[in-house]
């Protein structure tokens, strides 16, 4: 139990797939300007990465390893992310129209998130069994939606501000996502 724990708090706090690792930087900057945006987005993600850790391991330790095709595993992850996403925007555009045009392009991007195969590739470097490498894919991803949540909120606030203009969009979003990243770095210290 202490190890699950530990894998938890790893993965959303101090380990961050975003504040820490930086990976899936694309939708944290593409999809942040809306906190109801960014949680949908999040729950999107959340959902590919918990069910891609599943099926990734079976396929791992079912296929790739008796008939000695590790070599595979990137392509073979790619391939069940690519599906699980496909599922979800099918879902999605019939379900939720106003969601699925407001998160647009990086719906369909989330099979190229490099969080997303961060997570399955981790699972195996790290050798985790089957529930482990499932909560650490759904820990990951609640970190992920906990910092896209966190910067959308702090993006919405920026722009009731009126900043310089050098420092206006994107540059003013970098340096909240620096700041951001910093104070996220004060929970590496943390011991169990």
């Amino acid at each position: 139990m202490k190890e699950m724990l530990l894998i938890i708090v790893s993965a959303i706090l101090i380990d961050n797939f975003i504040f820490s690792k930086f990976l899936g930087i694309c939708p944290f900057l593409g999809v942040s300007e809306k906190t109801d945006t960014a949680l949908s987005m999040g729950f999107a993600v959340t959902f590919v990465m918990t069910v891609s850790s599943a099926v990734t391991y079976f396929i791992y330790y079912g296929v790739l390893v008796p008939f000695n095709l590790t070599y595979l595993k990137t392509i073979a992850f790619i391939l069940v992310i690519a599906a699980l996403v496909q599922l979800i925007e099918m879902f999605m555009k019939k379900a939720f129209p106003p969601l699925y045009q407001a998160l647009g392009i990086y719906l369909p991007l989330i099979t190229t998130n490099c969080a997303v195969l961060g997570v399955t590739l981790l699972n195996i470097q790290y050798e985790y069994n089957f529930i482990n490498s499932v909560v650490y894919g759904f820990a990951s991803a609640v970190g992920f939606t906990l910092a896209i949540v966190i910067f959308a909120g702090v993006r919405q606030r920026l722009q009731l501000s009126d900043p310089p203009k050098a420092f206006r969009g994107i540059p003013l979003a970098l340096i909240s996502a620096g700041l951001i990243a910093m104070a996220f770095m004060g929970f590496q210290g943390m011991e169990f």
